[in-house]
């Protein structure tokens, strides 16, 4: 046994026919064993930083080979016939019998290794074989074949969208049938910029990867789509129903593969799990955090293939192992959001200025299902204090994917009776809080360059002007502002901004807001007749975080959230002078 190119491995050979395929392995071979399986135009090197966590952080058994023809792996002589689903099943059991001779492995395939490892999980010669499989951006062909022909046979308006949109990203699989063509470019012009492509168009960090290898790699990887789409897409088995536990994640952002693909699985694997993530196609290099920790975690699932972690909220495969940070998460919405998230199988960290209140939300997240959940302690509006704040996320839990600026505070009176320092306190939180964390944790995303998302709390009183709340409304009316310019500029990272405007929400909010011109007890009265008044509109923050949540998966601009905002969001477009009237009117309070 040699050591490998990668980090701490060990590389041996193992002979299948008439190739020899490179595998190297990571890690304790006492422990499960993972089978890591690279797609086109790649070699095992795609998986690297996937591995390495995978070894290093969760002390499991890695393995890693070139699929024959790649890498350091012999091709087959002739080319012709070499690839395929057959053959490539010989080379997976090859691989499984030398690393793990007495124990079934957990699989995990990307792209052309995910394809061919659908094939590993439906054929009854390895049944009993393989503990669970991960799916990456890779359909069985089995599954796409007669997913072509339930839509041929009853082509509604929908359906034949569904074919001709994927019928459109699969533009590279034609030319791939060309003769000799691919076979030049790979070893021409494409070949050598192909890693400037990934990380203009993928977002793929630059490294070691891809490896020198790669235009003999692709050249020979054309083999897998010629010797194996066309035969199959025809002939589809009948019977190729999954024997293991599937997981399957979903780059929503795919260029080559419609999530639609997916939509009739149930009927193919008893047990799925299903994951979302908002990447695109090469996720083994741009998100290999995210996914070895799903991986992971199915890996130690039980034996009915679902998570540990009891995740149940309705996107579960869309938050699961995701780092989402809340702030004001002591109470209200903010609460409601950071337990919302927990149900969806996130990593919350609630952040509030009251550290017992914090401690609470992270200590009721973590039996709803969060992954984990930690309470950190800051004011918003202090920018060293959220300075340190998110130095201290980035490396002791990693980089924030959903940010939810929520702290905020109310005041209420004549714009003559507010103070200069009433002023200051109520844009230091509503607004300054807001700006500071979308500069210090928006720049975290951007410069990780794996998309993300921010949501900020506005209001409907952002387009509802009201002679009761000059800085309120002020504070709210720029966030919403702000959050929209922010959504242009980092549309082109990735990165999604919402502005949330909920209208009257029964919270804590009332019971802490100010009434400006007012002494000690009128104050005290007002805020216990409006803490009555939001109670009997009787509209609970948990609306809101689902709102909250429902908005990051659509990736909506503004949301609207109670009757009455919607209301007034539709009147602010249609009839202004209607709302410049309203505004006029003296509260009740």
């Amino acid at each position: 046994m040699r050591v490998s190119p990668l980090k701490g491995a060990r590389e041996r050979r193992v002979r299948t026919g008439e190739v020899e395929l490179c595998v190297a392995e990571l890690g304790d071979p006492r422990r499960p064993t993972v089978i890591l399986v690279h797609g086109y135009p790649d070699s095992k090197e795609v998986w690297s930083e996937v591995a390495e966590r995978l070894a290093g952080h969760f002390g499991l058994h890695v393995v890693l080979y070139d699929v024959r023809g790649h890498g350091r792996s012999t091709a087959p002589r002739p080319l012709r016939g070499g690839f395929t689903l057959e053959k490539l099943t010989d080379d997976f059991l090859a691989v499984a019998d030398a690393v793990s001779p007495d124990a079934p492995v957990h699989l995990v395939g990307h792209d052309w290794g995910s394809v061919q490892a659908w094939e590993f999980v439906t054929v009854r010669r390895t049944e009993g074989r393989i503990a669970s499989f991960t799916s990456l951006s890779g359909p069985s062909l089995d599954h796409f074949g007669h997913w072509i022909n339930s839509r041929l046979a009853r082509p509604t308006p929908r359906r034949v969208g569904q074919l001709l949109g994927q019928g459109a990203r699969s533009w590279y699989v034609y030319l791939l049938h060309t003769p000799v063509l691919p076979e030049l470019a790979w070893r021409g012009p494409l070949g050598r910029r192909w890693p400037k492509i990934l990380q203009r168009v993928e977002k793929v960090p630059a490294g070691d990867y891809p490896t020198r290898s790669l235009p003999r790699d692709a050249a020979h990887g054309a083999w897998l789509y010629r010797d194996n789409v066309r035969a199959r897409l025809r002939r589809p088995r009948p019977d190729a129903r999954a024997h293991a536990p599937v997981q399957l994640i979903t780059p929503v952002n795919d260029a080559f593969l419609s999530e639609r693909l997916y939509d009739d699985l149930e009927q193919w694997v008893p047990r799925l799990v299903r994951r979302t993530l908002p990447a695109q196609h090469w996720v083994p290099r741009t998100r290999p955090d995210r996914l070895a920790d799903w991986i992971a975690d199915f890996v130690t699932a039980d034996g009915a293939g679902r998570p540990s972690p009891a995740a149940t909220g309705p996107y579960a495969d869309r938050f699961a192992g995701q780092l989402v940070l809340v702030t004001g998460a002591g109470s209200g919405i903010g609460r409601a959001t950071a337990l919302a998230f927990a149900r969806a199988g996130a990593r919350v960290v609630a952040v509030d200025r009251d550290a017992g209140a914090a401690a609470r939300t992270a200590g009721l997240a973590r039996p709803l299902g969060a992954r984990e959940a930690w309470a950190e302690t800051a004011d918003v509006g202090d920018e060293r204090a959220m300075e340190k704040l998110a130095e201290r996320v980035a490396a002791e839990y990693g980089v924030v994917d959903v940010l939810v600026n929520n702290a905020g505070i109310g005041l209420s009176g004549s714009f003559f009776d507010h103070t200069t320092e009433d002023w200051r306190k109520v844009l230091d939180v509503n607004l300054w809080g807001v700006i500071h964390g979308c500069r210090l944790f928006g720049r975290q995303m951007a410069e990780r360059g794996q998309g993300g998302h921010i949501v900020n709390t506005a209001s409907a009183a952002a387009y509802q002007p009201s002679r009761a709340l000059p800085a309120y409304s002020t504070s709210k009316a720029a966030v919403l502002m702000l959050s929209e310019c922010l959504r242009a500029e980092l549309a082109g990272q990735g990165i999604g901004v919402t502005a949330v405007c909920p209208g009257f929400v029964d919270t804590g909010i009332t019971s802490t807001a100010r009434f400006a011109g007012a002494d000690a007890a009128e104050e005290e009265r007002r805020r216990k007749r409006a803490a009555r008044l939001y109670g009997l509109r009787g509209y609970p923050p948990e609306k809101v975080a689902d709102a909250i949540l429902r908005a990051v998966v659509r990736d909506a601009a503004v949301v609207p959230v109670t009757p009455e905002a919607r209301l007034l969001h539709a009147m602010s477009r249609f009839t202004p002078r209607a709302l410049r009237r309203l505004a006029r009117v003296r509260p009740p309070l």
